[in-house]
């Protein structure tokens, strides 16, 4: 489960990266507040990613979180909305999935 979290974690940063400037573009959006909303994002899930090998419950718990900021944060970058909502749900399937390998391979 550590390895599937970080991966959607590293995943959306890379997205959100990318997603930022396209936003800026064609949504005529300030730069400034475009970038710090997107670095506050890509800087927690890079953070986020490197905690999952130590402590996964945080990791769970403080993720979830980053997902309601991420689609929170459409207010100031729209697109957000669609990405949160997306790495949302990859977020919460990605929990479920590694919970019933873990318990599948545990009996």
């Amino acid at each position: 489960m550590k390895r599937l979290c970080a991966t959607v974690l590293i995943m959306e940063s890379i997205v959100v990266v990318l997603a930022v400037p396209v936003s800026i573009h064609i949504d005529h959006l300030a730069a400034r507040p475009a970038w710090t909303t997107g670095g506050i994002v890509v800087a927690a899930a890079i953070v986020l990613a490197v905690l999952a090998r130590f402590a996964l419950p945080v990791t769970l718990v403080a993720g979830s979180l980053l997902q309601a900021f991420v689609i929170a944060a459409g207010i100031i970058v729209p697109v957000m909305y669609l990405l949160g909502a997306i790495f949302a749900a990859l977020w919460g399937i990605g929990i479920w999935l590694g919970y019933r390998v873990e318990h599948a391979a545990g009996h």
